[in-house]
């Protein structure tokens, strides 16, 4: 079976390959690429997951635990344990279910690379009293607690890391829907009432 036009399917040897804006990308594992593109749901659930744990830490009083006057240690690491999965999650999930197979352009790796920095920003805000370089340090007289500086800081770090996903997301060129139908259907031909051959 061969395909004409833009991004279509032409014999390679005995194996068929396919052109696109993507590279070659064998079919000999039709298994192995539908479990791929099966792939972006694990960011869904990565990405819920990542939603409770930044809950549990915002609002700690939804698991039953008593709140506190201040925010704790364990409510910022949770939040950025949460931010983490979420980011991750969006990733996965973008990838997988877009640009499976389409290398990252210019400005998709900006857009991982500041949704990185802003994450790692978000941590050294976050927990900068505990890394030894914040103001307020645990002594004798006093103890560590999140001030309103170190909260504006790990905030705006995420919404940087939000607006890298948010990039990585819309800059790249995804795979037209009508070339992405037809890749489904080479790699389900049971689908379509068609037989394998036997090798």
């Amino acid at each position: 079976q061969t395909l004409s036009g833009r991004g279509g399917l032409r014999p390679y040897g005995r194996e068929q390959r396919w052109f696109g804006r993507g590279g070659l990308r064998p079919y000999g594992e039709k298994q192995s690429t539908k479990s791929m593109q099966r792939f972006g749901q694990v960011g869904i659930a990565i990405g819920a997951m990542g939603i409770m744990l930044a809950m549990m830490g915002l609002f700690p009083g939804i698991t039953g635990v008593r709140d506190t006057p201040a925010i704790g240690v364990v409510q910022v690491a949770l939040l950025l344990m949460g931010e983490s999965l979420l980011m991750f999650g969006a990733i996965t999930y973008v990838k997988f279910t877009f640009y499976l197979g389409v290398r990252s352009n210019l400005a998709q790796q900006v857009g991982l690379r500041l949704a990185l920095t802003g994450l790692l920003f978000a941590s050294l805000a976050g927990l900068s009293d505990i890394l030894g370089f914040g103001s307020h340090l645990r002594t004798e007289t006093t103890d560590i607690f999140f001030g309103q500086l170190q909260a504006f800081g790990t905030l705006a770090s995420i919404s940087l890391s939000a607006v890298g996903v948010l990039i990585y997301a819309v800059a790249g060129n995804p795979i037209p829907d009508d070339i992405r139908t037809q890749e489904m259907q080479i790699i389900s031909p049971k689908q379509n009432g068609e037989t394998e051959q036997p090798a």
